[in-house]
């Protein structure tokens, strides 16, 4: 069974949602993304797995990264967090070193919420144009359907909790 439960593109906000569900606690689910270790093994598509290489999960913290593709070539990435509510939610903007690619997406937000099955991320991710949208919604979308069967691995794994650094 797939995670993701929806998948919303709202042209007119410039959002791309998507909504997956999760058979673990809420704690646990906020655990993979607090933990660059559990993190790197779901953010990128199994084919491009992703290293990162910093993770300051606190406002005005970075996270950056790499995905390393099948022949060896990389891409970097990174991120800015302008909001961080342990265990409910967390926000950020794509780094600056991604600025002079206007495509890339301005914003993302992720919120976790427990469910009566265990609980659900939701993913807002907002870009700076129509065009932008058009240019990387798919591909971000095929990105996180490809990512978060991964992340039902890491959740599955029993004792994996995070160390809280």
């Amino acid at each position: 069974m797939m995670p993701i439960t929806s998948v919303t593109k709202d042209a007119a906000k410039l959002t791309l949602t998507v909504v997956a569900d999760f058979p673990v606690p809420q704690n646990r689910l906020w655990d993979a993304f607090a933990d660059p270790r559990q993190l790197e093994r779901f953010w990128g598509p199994p084919t491009m797995p992703a290293t990162f290489t910093r993770h300051e999960f606190k406002v005005g913290g970075r996270a950056e990264y790499f995905l390393t593709g099948p022949k060896g070539e990389k891409w970097s990435g990174s991120w800015k967090f302008t909001a961080v509510n342990p265990m409910s939610s967390f926000e950020a903007q794509d780094g600056e070193d991604n600025a002079e690619d206007e495509n890339m997406p301005s914003s993302m937000k992720f919120a976790f919420d427990a469910t009566p099955t265990g609980s659900r991320m939701t993913s807002v991710t907002r870009f700076s144009s129509v065009e932008a949208m058009e240019q990387t919604a798919t591909g971000m979308e095929e990105g996180l359907r490809a990512a978060m069967p991964q992340l039902d691995a890491v959740l599955a794994e029993r004792g994996a909790s995070a160390a809280h650094a």
